[in-house]
């Protein structure tokens, strides 16, 4: 029998979602077409080109989805046919996402980063009718794969004279809108494919409405919604960045910036100043070693300070009692240190957003210190993607929040995992309809039809979700204990000196660790222990440095199980990226790539530490 605990999220219509009601939105284009109307000349994306930001108004957009909708329409695109997008964030991704909701099309997103091989399965398996891509570059690249896909009747590309010509095709054709209905496909969103070839997720209008609604709700309750500028960077390609930044904001009448790139978030920061960032913890984790890299030289009492002023907002974020003292180390630890924080991501942020994983409590209380909003959440593709979050007002650090409406969260404990974590399962009107195609993995359903998720937590006394790994990451050493990576690689990535981590352990009698460090940090660390002007490359194999990385992980590691600790570890030279496929579009470790890669790096540390005599770290 399985054992279960469940939640369901609690219904709460407000004036902002009643008015969101009365527009009886059936799908993603009912509520595009509504902020174009009610907001025709307030700003929506700002962009850069040759060097300025540049303003699109709701109605400028609102005017090139209708033209390319014709365009499409003259191509012969029909209800249920999909449309697909290799393309980096932009203005255009939006256009072509809308126009073919606009036509009943359903988009099909693709990473400009993304294999081509992965390519070449997704155009195959969804059958795309229409193909746009960002460059011609890319472009070549599919000229050897879709001389034989009949289905595919046109690639356009958009930074060409062609896309300009394509569009022209539709201006004398009469207007056509067949506006989709709840139940009809919205997206098929393949997923990044950590193992094997991707999955595509159906997800209908009804899904996503699912999600945009009540976190539009929390957007216009809490937040100015003509003043709520985000930056964008999350790649729209996937179910995180499309609906919590892209569909919301458009609901809302917001505005978005558009990064230029990864490399320029932080002068784009500065640049535009946006009031909210939705981001991954691997960002925020970033932000919060960088600021422990640049205290590291500062006096001894800047550094005190800045750990009480965390520590007291930690207190105050959980609704514990802060005494005169705390509030004290808090003001001044705000004036000196985080008043310049908040500087360098432009001075007006407000609300900020973490998904896709489990952000480190030292990390949340950070971000809560520097007097923003953190409302972190969970979900998953195949669920829209929210399943949980917290609000403004509902907020409880150290986990991922209540479920949303109509959503339910059951824990099945029966998988094994030890009281009181089980995997967690998700009914609800977010649940996709099911992957595309014939071949679907088994037990993907309970029998009640609850999606189960493969990842692991538990609901606390106040029904807030706290996640305690990914199922499928769980390694059993030889032993015969078990090991979630998750945490431990959250815990090392807190050092300022490690940028990147991946532990492995599977089957073997203890863990090891695949360090990249923080390359910056590591050299100014060199400058002042007599290693100046020695390459990062190099300095992995220094023996200073490796003592001071054995240091961070003996401190970092603090407080877990003896089973769980490092018997050694291997500096790389290298991050973990997309271009050398050990990382996912949405910044996870492509594990098994990892361990293919580094094979005799592993190797090599099994045989160092045949006995226990000879770890690097020792388990306590």
């Amino acid at each position: 029998m399985q054992e279960f605990a469940i939640c369901t999220g609690v219904q709460q219509m407000d004036d902002a979602v009643a008015a969101l009601g009365r527009l009886q939105a059936q799908s993603l284009f009912d509520l595009f077409e509504a902020s174009t109307a009610r907001f025709p000349h307030r700003r929506l994306f700002l962009t850069k080109v040759n060097q300025r930001w540049q303003e699109v108004s709701y109605g400028a957009l609102g005017a090139r989805v209708e033209r390319l909708r014709r365009s499409l329409s003259g191509l012969g695109v029909e209800t249920g046919d999909r449309i697909g997008i290799i393309a980096d964030n932009c203005v255009e991704w939006a256009v072509i996402a809308y126009a073919a909701y606009g036509l009943g099309a359903a988009v099909v997103p693709m990473y400009t980063r993304q294999l081509a091989r992965d390519w070449e399965h997704i155009i195959v398996d969804s059958g795309l009718v229409v193909l746009f891509v960002a460059n011609e570059s890319i472009r070549a690249q599919l000229g050897p794969l879709l001389s034989a896909r009949r289905a595919l009747r046109q690639i356009v590309v958009i930074q060409s004279p062609g896309y300009e010509e394509f569009l022209r095709c539709g201006d004398a054709l009469a207007a056509v809108l067949r506006p989709p209905s709840a139940e009809q496909t919205a997206a098929i969103m393949y997923t990044s494919g950590t193992t094997g070839q991707p999955k595509g997720v159906v997800l209908t209008h009804g899904n996503l409405l699912s999600n945009v609604l009540p976190l539009t709700s929390m957007i216009l309750e809490n937040y100015q919604p003509e003043q709520h500028l985000s930056l964008s960077f999350l790649p729209w390609a996937h179910a995180f960045g499309q609906t919590v930044e892209l569909h919301i904001a458009i609901a809302a009448g917001s505005s978005i910036a558009i990064a230029e790139s990864l490399d320029k978030i932080a002068d784009n920061l500065r640049e535009v100043r946006p009031t909210a960032l939705v981001a991954v913890p691997r960002v925020f984790t970033a932000i919060y070693a960088g600021v422990r890299r640049t205290l590291q030289g500062k006096p001894r009492w800047i550094r005190g300070l800045f750990r009480a002023g965390v520590a007291s907002a930690g207190r105050r974020a959980r609704g514990a009692h802060v005494g005169f003292t705390d509030r004290l180390a808090l003001a001044l630890a705000d004036r000196l240190i985080f008043s310049r924080v908040r500087a360098q991501l432009g001075g007006r942020l407000v609300f900020a957003v973490s998904g896709a994983a489990a952000l480190p409590s030292e990390v949340a209380e950070f971000i809560s210190a520097l007097g923003i909003d953190l409302c972190e959440g969970y979900g998953l593709t195949e669920a829209s993607p929210i399943v949980t979050a917290n609000m403004p007002g509902q907020n409880k650090l150290g986990t991922v929040g209540r479920p949303l409406a109509g959503v339910r969260v059951e824990i099945d404990r029966s998988v094994g995992l030890g009281s009181p974590s089980g995997e967690i399962v998700v009914h609800g009107p977010n649940v996709m309809r099911g992957y595309h195609g014939p071949n679907h993995p088994e037990g993907i359903f309970t029998k009640q039809g609850g999606l189960r998720t493969g990842d692991a937590g538990y609901l606390d006394d106040d029904g807030f979700l706290v996640l305690t790994g990914r199922i499928k990451e769980r390694y059993k050493l030889s032993n015969g204990k078990y090991v979630v990576p998750g945490p431990l690689e959250s815990a090392l990535k807190l050092s300022p000196f490690v940028s990147d981590a991946m532990v492995y352990g599977d089957g073997r009698p203890h863990n090891v660790a695949l360090l990249v460090p923080e390359r910056a940090a590591l050299l100014d660390w060199a400058r002042n222990n007599g290693l100046a002007g020695l390459p990062v490359e190099q300095l992995c194999g220094e023996p200073s440095v490796i003592e001071l990385l054995r240091g961070e992980i003996e401190r970092a590691l603090v407080g877990t199980r003896g089973y769980e600790r490092i018997a050694d570890f291997w500096l790389l030279g290298e991050d973990f990226s997309q271009e050398n496929d050990t990382l996912t579009p949405s910044l996870k470790l492509k594990r098994h790539r990892i361990v293919a890669r580094y094979q005799a790096e592993i190797e090599a540390m099994y045989e160092r530490t045949a006995t226990p005599e000879a770890w690097s770290c020792r388990a306590e």
